[in-house]
């Protein structure tokens, strides 16, 4: 078995079939796909069960509802495959994608992570394809950094070998998980690449995580970075102030301490005042600016 496509199912009777469909429709056969139905309440939990007896690489897994990690921490658990990837089940993998990138691990078996290219926010106003360029990175830091992997840290555009989740899982509890789990899957793995091969579509969906943020799940986000940035890792500017950014929309939802350490990076309007007022005070003024120009004010 070379791949196994893990699915979390939760609520999306609308949308299942679509994601199932454009799995089993891959020019690429050789998977098992594990549907994980983490306690759903609507017609979804039959509806895995009777997709399962379309065919026999399909097996299904019921749960109480535990969230998307404990879901996919599930699926890794019974995973035979060399390699795993994911799929959400509102979203659906592009014609031939894995032919192309199963070929390209096929090449490189020294490949630990291969991220693809994806349509972020399809069918919505704000879609927008990123491109990835087909690069190989030994120094992950670099791929961190150049490659701005942090701006898409996205669990499911990426195959990994299975052995990399031994002892990584992802966190219980936490919204924003992908941005605390890359970066252990960064640091277990040898070799990194990117490719220009296949697509994943990203679906708008209103009703989701990152279309309602709250403070609390903005404060997860945060912390997954801080964790990286207080782990002795390089960083540049274009990320810290990327950083900046989501630790001021923080203070905006929760008025809490702010928490990103002050570093000497210059190069746009925030940054040099975050140097003149400090962070409390840029925070504020955030707040302040974002308030005073409010539609309907």
């Amino acid at each position: 078995m070379e791949l196994s496509i893990i699915i979390p199912v939760y609520n999306v009777e609308k949308t299942l079939r679509r994601c199932v469909e454009s799995v089993l429709k891959q020019s690429f056969q050789n998977f098992e796909m594990i549907l994980v139905d983490d306690g759903s309440t609507d017609k979804s939990s039959v509806m895995v069960d009777d997709i399962a007896r379309t065919d026999n690489r399909i097996s299904v897994i019921h749960q109480s509802n535990q969230g998307l990690s404990a879901a996919r921490n599930m699926g890794i658990k019974v995973a035979k495959g060399e390699y795993i990837t994911f799929v959400d089940s509102d979203d659906f993998v592009a014609q031939d994608t894995y032919k192309g990138v199963m070929a390209l691990l096929n090449a490189h078996p020294e490949y630990d992570i291969l991220e693809f290219s994806v349509v972020e926010k399809y069918g919505s106003k704000a879609q927008r394809p990123l491109i990835l360029n087909d690069c190989v990175y030994q120094n992950k830091q670099e791929y961190w950094l150049k490659g701005q992997a942090y701006r898409h840290t996205y669990a499911w555009n990426k195959i990994y070998r299975r052995e990399l989740f031994t002892d990584i899982e992802f966190p219980k509890g936490k919204n924003f998980e992908d941005a605390h789990t890359l970066p252990k899957l960064m640091a277990a793995a040898e070799i990194i690449a990117t490719t220009s091969l296949g697509t994943y579509y990203y679906c708008r969906n209103d009703a989701g995580i990152t279309a309602n943020a709250d403070g609390q799940d903005l404060t997860s986000l945060l912390e997954a970075h801080l964790a990286y940035i207080n782990g002795n890792n390089e960083i540049d500017s274009t990320y810290y102030a990327h950083v900046l950014n989501i630790q001021l929309d923080v203070y905006e939802a929760t008025k809490a301490v702010p928490l990103l350490p002050v570093r000497p990076f210059y190069g746009n309007l925030k940054l040099t005042l975050l140097h003149l007022l400090g962070i409390k005070r840029l925070c504020k003024l955030n707040k302040f600016l974002h308030k005073a120009i409010k539609p309907g004010r």
